[in-house]
This record gives C-alpha cells, sequence and structure tokens, in this order.
C-alpha cells in the first residue's frame, strides 16, 4: 500500500513529496508550503479542464462512429464528410496569416539542422548515451554496422582490411562535405598541408586533432599515429567524429512503463540527475565493471587565436505525457488520481528551473529555456489547455512568461486536420512540430473505425492521406514562421540493424525541409548526420514554402479496403503479423516493464517498438474483428501461435516468463488479448488505460524489495 502524507489537500506519495521538498525546491529557493498550495491550487483548476477536453474526443467520436454508421456501404464523399466534420466542431475554421513569437531558442532547435534521439527516461545507461551522442565516432558507425559495403570484420580483435574500408569510406565523406582545394583526401599524407576549397570550413584546433564545419554542423579530425587505425593510415588520422545528435527528448510517455509513485520517481530523478549533471550509471560490459557520466564541452583554439568550448552533449528536451492518464502518485482531494500531464508539467519545470538559474553542473539551455514535447493532443483547443497550463506552470514556478517552450507532436487526426490553429495556440511558446506515422496511422483507424474494415496495414505507409500529412506538416510550419526559430521534425527510423538501408532512405527526411529527424541509436544518429551533410536544409524551404499545400480531401482520404476480398491465407498473414508485434512488445511491458526495445518482428528483424505500433497493431486486429473480415478464433488462433514463437524469441532471457500454454495465468498475454477485443471501445484506441491496469496487477503479484 502507498505511503501517502497530505500536502494541501493533496494526498501525496510520501517517497515522491520528499524528493520534491529535498532535491527539486531548495536549490530553486521554492518554499515547500508554497509550492504545494500553488500546485493544489493549479490543479484544482486544471484537471476539471482537462477532464472536459477528454469527454469532448469522446462526444465528438460518438457522433463520426454514429455518421458513418449510418452510412454504411457507401462511398465517403469528401464535401459531405468535411461539411459534417465543420458542423461538430472537429474542423475549425483557418486562422488568419501570423508568425510565430517564439524567442529565446538554442541554435540547435532554431538554427541548426540534424538528427533527434528519443531515450527512456527510466534508463540512466541509455540516457547518458543519448546525451553524450552529441558527437559520435563515423569509424566505429562504419565498422561496426552494415552501413559499410565491405567484409564483416574479422576476429575480437581490430581487423585491418575491414578498418582499410572504413578508411577509405571516412575519405570519401570529406570529400564531399569538406572538400579540397585539388584533389582527394585519400591522396594527403600530411595534416599540415590541408588546402580546403572553401578556406572559411576550418575552425580551429582541438586537443586531438582539427575542427571544420559544412552546413553549420561540426566534423573533427582526429590524430593518432599510434593507435591502430592511425597507424594503418598515410595521414595518421585514426577517427572522424561528427557532431551528430543535436537534440534529445528524455521520454516520460511513449517508451517508458511508469504506471504509479514508484515508476515516476525514477523518472522524475533521472531527470533531475541529466539536468543537474551528475547522472551516472555503473554496469558491467565485457567482464569489466564501467560507470558512465555526461561529458563535458569540447574545447577549441580558433583560427584567431580565441579559446571556446563547443556543446558536448546533446540539447534535452523533456516529454511529458499526454491529457489522457491519471497517476497514483498523487490523489485530488476528492479522492481522485492526479492528470499525469499536470504532474509531469509541473514536476519536470521544477527541476528544469535548476538549469534556468544556472545551478547544474554544465548547463543545457544556454538561451535559459524550458523545453517540453507535449504528445497527443486533438486540436487546438488542447493546445490552448496545454498553453494556459504552462502559463500557470511558469507562474508557480517565478518564471518569466514563456520560459516554457513547447513541442507540438503532429500525431493526432484532429492536430493534422487543424495544424494552423494549433500552432497559433501556443504561438509564443512553440519550439517544434514533429510528424509521427505510428500514431496518426492508429488515430487514422480509430477515427474511423465504423466507416468499413481497413487495408491491410502495410499497404497504410502507401495510402493517400500519408504523403499530404508530411507534406503539409512542413509547409503549414514554413507559412507560419518556424524556420529560424523551431524545429520541424521527422518521425524515426525503427530497424537499428540495418543502417545501409537508412542510409539510402532517410535522406528523404532532410530533403522534405525539416531539420531533424528521430533515429534509434547513437550510432544511428552519427550516419543520419552524414546526410545533413549532403542536404542544406534551409537552403531548400524556400523553394519548398512556394508549393502547394496539399488539402483536406487528400489528408482526410480513409484507407479503407475498397470490396477488398482477402483470401484465408492473407487474413491469417495480417493477423500473425500483427499478433507477433503485438505480443513481442506487450510480453515485455507487463512482464518486465519494459517500455520500449528492439523487438524481433515475425522475420526475426529487430524493430524498436514502443506504444505507438502497439496502437496500430490493436486497432487495425480490433477493425477487421468488428467488420467481420476474420473471426474472434482466427484471432485466438494467431494469438496462440504467435504467442509460441514470441516465446521461442525471448528463449535467451532468463527473465522472460513464457506465455504459450499459460493462458489463464499470463498477464501479458491476457493484456494482449485486451488490447484488441476491447480495441474498439478504448479512448482514442490508446492502449495506455489497459497497459497501466495490468502491470499494476502484476507488480502487486512481486514481492517488494526491502
Amino acid at each position: 500500500m502507498t505511503n501517502r502524507i497530505e500536502r494541501s489537500g493533496l494526498k501525496v506519495d510520501a517517497a515522491l513529496a520528499q524528493f520534491i521538498e529535498k532535491d527539486v525546491l531548495p536549490p530553486i529557493g521554492q518554499d515547500a508550503e508554497a509550492f504545494w498550495n500553488a500546485f493544489a491550487m493549479l490543479a484544482a483548476e486544471f484537471a476539471p479542464r482537462n477532464r472536459a477536453l477528454l469527454a469532448r474526443r469522446e462526444d465528438l467520436q460518438a457522433q463520426i462512429d454514429t455518421w458513418h454508421t449510418a452510412r454504411a456501404g457507401k462511398p465517403l464523399d469528401q464535401g459531405e464528410y468535411q461539411a459534417f466534420l465543420r458542423a461538430i466542431g472537429y474542423l475549425v475554421p483557418e486562422p488568419d496569416d501570423f508568425t510565430i513569437g517564439t524567442d529565446n531558442v538554442d541554435p540547435e532547435i532554431a538554427t541548426m539542422a540534424g538528427p533527434q534521439l528519443v531515450v527512456p527516461v527510466l534508463n540512466a545507461r541509455f540516457l547518458l548515451n543519448a546525451a553524450n551522442a552529441r558527437w559520435g565516432s563515423l569509424y566505429d558507425a562504419y565498422y561496426g554496422t552494415d552501413a559499410l559495403d565491405a567484409a564483416p570484420a574479422k576476429g575480437p580483435g581490430y581487423d585491418p582490411a575491414r578498418g582499410q574500408a572504413v578508411i577509405a569510406a571516412g575519405r570519401a565523406f570529406l570529400d564531399t562535405a569538406i572538400p579540397l582545394k585539388s584533389g582527394s583526401w585519400a591522396d594527403l599524407d600530411d595534416p599540415e598541408v590541408i588546402e580546403l576549397a572553401n578556406d572559411r570550413q576550418y575552425i580551429g584546433e582541438t586537443e586531438k586533432g582539427l575542427m571544420f564545419a559544412n552546413n553549420g554542423l561540426s566534423i573533427e579530425l582526429v590524430f593518432d599515429p599510434s593507435s591502430p587505425v592511425g597507424q594503418a593510415d598515410r595521414m595518421g588520422l585514426s577517427d572522424i567524429v561528427l557532431e551528430a545528435a543535436l537534440t534529445t527528448i528524455v521520454d516520460l510517455e511513449d517508451s517508458v512503463a511508469a504506471v504509479d509513485a514508484e515508476d515516476k520517481l525514477a523518472a522524475y530523478a533521472n531527470w533531475l540527475g541529466v539536468i543537474r549533471g551528475d547522472l551516472a550509471d555503473t554496469f558491467e560490459k565485457g567482464g569489466k565493471t564501467m560507470t558512465r557520466r555526461l561529458n563535458a564541452d569540447k574545447d577549441l583554439v580558433t583560427v584567431a587565436g580565441k579559446r571556446m568550448a563547443l556543446p558536448g552533449r546533446s540539447l534535452l528536451f523533456v516529454r511529458n505525457v499526454g491529457h489522457l492518464m491519471t497517476n497514483p502518485a498523487i490523489l485530488l482531494p476528492d479522492g481522485s488520481e492526479i492528470p499525469e500531464g499536470i504532474m509531469d508539467a509541473v514536476i519536470t519545470s521544477a527541476i528544469s528551473t535548476q538549469d534556468v538559474q544556472g545551478l547544474t553542473k554544465y548547463g543545457n539551455s544556454r538561451s535559459g529555456s524550458i523545453y517540453i514535447v507535449k504528445p497527443k493532443m486533438h486540436g487546438p483547443e488542447e493546445c490552448a489547455f496545454t498553453n494556459d497550463l504552462f502559463n500557470a506552470v511558469e507562474s508557480l514556478l517565478g518564471l518569466d512568461r514563456f520560459t516554457i517552450k513547447v513541442g507540438v507532436m503532429d500525431e493526432e487526426r484532429r492536430t493534422s486536420a487543424n495544424l494552423g490553429a494549433c500552432i497559433e495556440a501556443v504561438k509564443n511558446r512553440i519550439v517544434f512540430i514533429n510528424t509521427g506515422f505510428l500514431d496518426r496511422t492508429g488515430d487514422e483507424i480509430h477515427t474511423s473505425m465504423r466507416a468499413g474494415p481497413m487495408i491491410r496495414k502495410a499497404d497504410i505507409k502507401g495510402s493517400t492521406w500519408i504523403a499530404a500529412y508530411e507534406k503539409r506538416n512542413v509547409a503549414i510550419g514554413l507559412r507560419h514562421g518556424l524556420s529560424g526559430s523551431a524545429q520541424i521534425g521527422k518521425g524515426m527510423w525503427a530497424a537499428p540493424d540495418r543502417m545501409r538501408d537508412m542510409l539510402e532512405q532517410k535522406i528523404g527526411h532532410p530533403r522534405t525541409g525539416a531539420n531533424t529527424a528521430w533515429v534509434p541509436s547513437p550510432t544511428a544518429a552519427t550516419l543520419h548526420a552524414m546526410h545533413y551533410h549532403q542536404v542544406d536544409v534551409f537552403d531548400l524551404r524556400e523553394s519548398i514554402a512556394a508549393e502547394d499545400i496539399p488539402g483536406l480531401d487528400q489528408l482526410l482520404a480513409v484507407p479503407l479496403a475498397q470490396g477488398g476480398n482477402w483470401s484465408e491465407g492473407e487474413v491469417r498473414e495480417e493477423l500473425d503479423n500483427n499478433a507477433q508485434g503485438l505480443l513481442g512488445y506487450v510480453v515485455r511491458w507487463i512482464d518486465q516493464g519494459v517500455g520500449c526495445s528492439k523487438v524481433p518482428d515475425i522475420n526475426d528483424v529487430g524493430l524498436m517498438e514502443d506504444r505507438a505500433t502497439l496502437r496500430i497493431s490493436s486497432q487495425h486486429m480490433a477493425n477487421w474483428l468488428l467488420h467481420g473480415v476474420c473471426t474472434q478464433e482466427q484471432v485466438m488462433d494467431s494469438l496462440h501461435r504467435m504467442a509460441a514463437k514470441v516465446d521461442a524469441q525471448n528463449a535467451g532471457d532468463p527473465l522472460y516468463e513464457p506465455m504459450a500454454g499459460n493462458w489463464d495465468t499470463s498477464l501479458a498475454f491476457k493484456a494482449a488479448c485486451d488490447l484488441v477485443f476491447k480495441g474498439v471501445e478504448q479512448p482514442s484506441g490508446y492502449t495506455e488505460p489497459l497497459l497501466h491496469a495490468w502491470r499494476l496487477k502484476k507488480k502487486a503479484l512481486v514481492p517488494a524489495v526491502c
């Protein structure tokens, strides 16, 4: 049972209260009693508004369901459909022309283009790796992945043949990113006689070598003739280090399993540690004990002889949860759980205030801002609620207005259809818009659940609305002045072991005019950084802004199966694919509390999975069930067979609990079944309510460690 103490009418988990009162408030000069009084007043104002917004979602969905049911079997007429959506307030009028007014934004967000990591806050080691991924070894990234089209490394030690292939690839990169006045980098044998085609690309000397720049990103050449790589290099060049993950989203949402006060406290403590600069993690690797800490800045002597420091760490956002979930960490005076997004806003901002006040070891924002990504908002009224909430948090903490900046995830259908109005609602604090194909697809299915059966999941990637969605996001962002003031971002590359494919395909993201895109690992960030040397994003934007913005007819085209008559084998194949991915993710979430991990797909290809992928799989199966494409028996058959496959894929995990044959006792399997068979009734098709409920049951069965 949770040990609670009362604070201004709030019943707060005792450990969480102690953390706030001991570690968070004293450094920023906040009196605990005044803080809790203000927090209680804020919760009293915003919790009812939060509930009203969720009720509004449900009311709109009910009206849309009724509309589709009444027109069952009829083609979707966009004119009639959009008139209906306007009549119920789902679509709102486009705002008059405006330009965002956000100021005090760090250059990594406003004026630079490069990769972005998303990392679960609960894993300290991953968090430190991500924060330190501001700089990455191109040689390591080439040597250890399939990005290099050469024979794999042989033996446990350094393979000279593989090394020579890496060196050649590195020289080819230098020829394109920082070309010489004549000839190739491959022909140089003396670092003292480097003559560049553009002398301004040379920045200065570092402790280990020379620093150059291209398209706003730095490139460090490291010289060490005594190293195995340097010995084999005619110039003694031992590494090429790229400025890589300019920004990182520290995630409290889709990539974590945080269901109670214990989990939230661990999340907040890690956020405090990385902001304060003293987070460390000790672990065993290769039989050795290692401790990871945050990297220091990178010292440089400029061409003019001046000493300066380049940031050694990624600029950090924190992603709070959306408006849907509540959390038992704090109970309101009426005994109900606090909306988790409200709790996140107050506590993560209070922690970040230490950075604003200059109390941290390294500093995060050099512009004195706090960066919060807010996911899963539905339309402009929910964005306006977030703006008001952040106003109130700033007042509570004594921060200047608009210190807290917001990243708006354009991942829900009502937001993407009203994106201009959503941006206007937060126009003085917005620093980020980002497409999210996975959640956007899950919401597409749920919103139009009763319109008919959807096409197969893989085919949705080629459907009409996707291209319109991705293009509109950039175009609307540019129209309202985000360029030079905010990030316009693109989604995740989900296959961390397929770096060659990523190098071939993900260059498409900067070519859209987006100045960031998500990657699944620090290594992927280093490789994706090369794309921003090939593409000058900001140079492209003028021509992109001149193009027509796709209309709502394309964006709201529902991916319905037109007369789909799939064979029994095709239905089974689709169900198996969905069931395997769903089970592979859910079993770790429920049994081990792992919110994001590399999960083998049905073909044993490791894919990064979080709740967004789960939302698609569960909603797609629920949709086919609803419309009779498959039966409950067929779904259960797939779930049973895929449970055995997932068990086999996890055979090497000593913590894994098999599902096959344990149908009545495996809580993970029961959760997976609920996600499908109760999928139609889940709010917006979200998986969190069921996942949280089953995870809490699982935690209740595990004895607490004293």
